[in-house]
């Protein structure tokens, strides 16, 4: 899951491989004042997020990219031509892809919810109500499914 939750943060390989280091001290300092009061998979999310958030916030300025929230993203990357993406990129590429381009709480939101996790359990990590939780989620399926509706009606 740290990994998985790691290239959802970072794409370069060598800082990824980082981001998994600061994650496993960051729970490892943790650890001493976890009290219980939530799951421990609810933690270890938390803390974990909040790790990559940090990583993803100070690589950004350093690179000077810029995030967008859910309303901004005109296009799945790469979708401007459906043939020459399908066979350059996979699939799990395009979409994360448009998941490096999310802000932090939206890019949050989608790593959980691509890792399984209820709307409720996604809701006590991020301090967000299951509804609002629930609507992100619904808009970013919508964007990303949005490419394939239009090329379905091309065809």
């Amino acid at each position: 899951m740290i990994e998985r939750l790691a290239h959802g943060y970072e794409f370069d390989a060598d800082l990824r491989r980082d981001l998994v280091q600061e994650i496993h001290a960051a729970l490892w300092r943790s650890f001493a004042i976890f009290e219980g009061q939530c799951a421990e998979k609810s933690w270890v999310h938390r803390i974990a997020h909040n790790v990559g958030v940090t990583h993803m916030m100070t690589g950004r300025r350093k690179r000077r990219l810029p995030l967008v929230g859910l309303e901004q993203i005109a296009e799945f990357p790469g979708s401007d031509d459906p043939e020459h993406s399908t066979g350059e990129r996979t699939l799990s590429d395009r979409l994360l892809a448009t998941i490096h381009r999310l802000e932090p709480a939206d890019r949050q939101v989608m790593l959980l919810y691509l890792e399984d996790l209820t709307a409720a359990e996604i809701g006590e990590v991020t301090g967000l109500s299951a509804s609002a939780v629930a609507v992100r989620i619904h808009r970013l399926k919508a964007l990303l499914a949005e490419p394939y509706r239009a090329q379905e009606k091309r065809a």
